[in-house]
């Protein structure tokens, strides 16, 4: 008997604005040879809904997806204290043979 196929998922408005830009760091580029790729990510996001949405966009198969949040900093203005913002980043790790060029765009 032979097995369906399986699609990659529809990408909805959701995925657009949950992934909000890939980390092209000195760290975040050498996990490509581990078929990873990093991203920064809406902080309420969760992982499988990163997973639905790398997958749906980018057409890959995701094996895992780490994520990490960083505290904003607090910094001083023109002498008034102030905190930036916190950040979600995402590492994702492609299955085998699959690769993701974040270079070309959505």
């Amino acid at each position: 008997m032979a097995k369906a196929k399986q699609t990659a998922p529809k990408a909805t408005e959701k995925d657009y604005t949950l992934l909000r830009s890939p980390v092209v760091t000195e760290k975040s580029t050498n996990g490509s040879q581990y078929n990873q790729v990093t991203f920064k990510v809406d902080v309420s996001a969760t992982k499988p809904e990163i997973k639905k949405a790398v997958e749906a966009l980018f057409g890959v198969k995701v094996v895992a997806v780490n994520t990490l949040i960083t505290k904003g900093k607090t910094k001083r203005f023109r002498g008034i204290p102030g905190t930036r913002s916190d950040v979600k980043k995402a590492i994702i790790t492609l299955a085998d043979g699959q690769n993701l060029d974040i270079s070309t765009g959505v």
